[in-house]
């Protein structure tokens, strides 16, 4: 988790939504990245997504079976994965997500959706860890929204 919250701090400082994710396999991180969001101007480039796309690279990089890895890929995030992120993990088969705090608006691992866990739909339960470090993750939250979003609407 230290390297997922240097992400976010290093997000922070880049006026990103402070987000960090690292993905591991067989202990070694093959995965790591914040949000960049306003840096891209591409609403999807959240840290879960921009992960996603550094272990395909990897994968390829390193001849490995992309769908072999990721059932073996834990992932690590500050904040909860939001739905979006939550249906890309889950729909690779990674085995285990460990985060911060909750994602209140738009938590996708059980705090406003479980896209994990519909009995039927998916043949395994993800194993899912919360609560590690919340603190230290609300308070980056906080203050990333004391400041100005450079890329958000004028007030009418």
């Amino acid at each position: 988790m230290d390297c997922a919250f240097q992400l976010a701090e290093e997000g922070l400082q880049a006026r990103e939504v402070p987000v960090g994710c690292i993905m591991l396999y067989k202990s070694q991180v093959i995965a790591s990245s914040r949000n960049t969001i306003n840096e891209t101007k591409n609403a999807t480039r959240h840290a879960e997504i921009n992960c996603i796309d550094q272990v395909i690279d990897w994968c390829k990089e390193n001849n490995e079976n992309m769908h072999e890895v990721f059932k073996q890929v834990e992932v690590f995030v500050t904040v909860e994965p939001c739905i979006m992120c939550c249906a890309a993990l889950r729909s690779l088969s990674v085995s285990h997500v460990t985060y911060g705090c909750n994602n209140d608006r738009f938590g996708g691992c059980g705090t406003v959706l479980n896209v994990h866990n519909h009995s039927g739909f998916f043949d395994e339960d993800l194993k899912i860890t919360s609560g590690i470090r919340k603190e230290e993750a609300i308070e980056l939250l906080k203050n990333f929204y004391r400041g100005e979003n450079p890329n958000a609407p004028f007030q009418k």
